[in-house]
């Protein structure tokens, strides 16, 4: 009796820690990046309009629960793997502080509530939810072995938060808000590549086979190529007649420092200062980037929407 009494306290004791390291695994810092789903409202003129703001704020939600359960996935998939990393072997599940079977029975309840939630707060988002779903699924499996591929994949990820954020307020995003999109995230993926690079042992290295085919020089070129567009295609964007014509002025070039400062800022982290390569980390814990970012947002608000 009192063994029994003994063992049910233990089980208890140990309920709140799995459900923290489940919250852990699901990576909720990551959910930064949803912010994407803001933009088409924002640079469409639509973020005030009466009822947009709680639908967008529902659509983050629910596409951020659908990228954790992506998560948990990826760490089952990757686990022997992560087991070799000197940063994500201290995730719950290489950690031994989750088991497979929890990790992947939350997957599959998260994205059974996730998922048709989706659908029912739109049926085009609901299909931009599930098709992100679908590609990091394939991403885990297959795609994030093959160079190159998988720096595109994790861009085409920010592409599928604009497009599922323009379907909520039922706009067609421009092609530039796309292209700077892309180049902001392939920009992205290629730094977080070299830092991976730069931060595991001989024996990490060799547990993940795709950055096996980069070396320093070639992501270099790289991120150099990225950089160049991401910058170009935003300035390009703020002068363009289109944009100009919509938003009656031209002073959306005047937020170009703030993209400048942004980029140079992330780059003098990876190279300079040893940054950890994962863009939210990096965007969180440094604090000139932090209040640039800020700054930008106000910038881009006050101008649009404060004519």
């Amino acid at each position: 009796m009192e063994s029994a009494r003994l063992s049910g306290e233990n089980a208890n004791k140990s309920m709140p820690s799995i459900v923290t390291a489940l919250l852990e695994s699901g990576r909720p810092k990551q959910w930064i990046k949803n912010t994407f789903i803001f933009a088409g409202a924002v640079f469409a003129e639509r973020l005030l309009v009466v009822g947009i703001l709680p639908r967008l704020l529902a659509g983050f939600f629910l596409f951020s629960l659908a990228a954790s359960a992506v998560y948990l996935f990826n760490d089952l998939m990757d686990v022997e793997q992560d087991r070799l990393h000197p940063q994500k072997s201290k995730r719950p599940l290489p950690s031994g502080r989750l088991n497979g079977r929890t990790v992947f029975s939350s997957a599959v309840i998260v994205l059974a509530l996730a998922v048709p939630l989706s659908f029912h707060l739109m049926p085009r988002f609901g299909l931009w939810v599930l098709t992100y779903v679908i590609m990091n699924v394939l991403y885990s499996v297959k795609l994030k072995r093959v160079v190159i591929v998988d720096v595109m994949t994790i861009a085409a990820g920010f592409v599928i938060r604009v497009m599922a954020g323009c379907s909520l307020v039922s706009v067609t995003p421009s092609d530039w808000l796309v292209v700077c999109t892309i180049t902001i995230s392939l920009f992205l993926g290629s730094c977080k590549r070299r830092q991976e690079l730069v931060l595991v042992s001989n024996t990490a290295r060799a547990s993940r086979d795709v950055v096996k085919h980069y070396d320093m020089g070639f992501l270099d070129q790289m991120i150099g190529v990225a950089t160049s567009a991401t910058l170009i295609s935003y300035i390009l964007y703020t002068l363009s007649q289109e944009t100009v014509a919509k938003f009656g002025t031209r002073n959306l070039v005047l937020t170009s420092p703030f993209v400048l400062y942004g980029i140079f800022r992330y780059l003098y982290i990876i190279y300079q200062d040893n940054g950890r390569g994962d863009p939210t980390d990096t965007l969180l814990s440094d604090r000139p980037l932090l209040i640039n970012t800020f700054l930008w947002g106000i910038a881009v608000l006050v101008i649009i929407y404060g004519r």
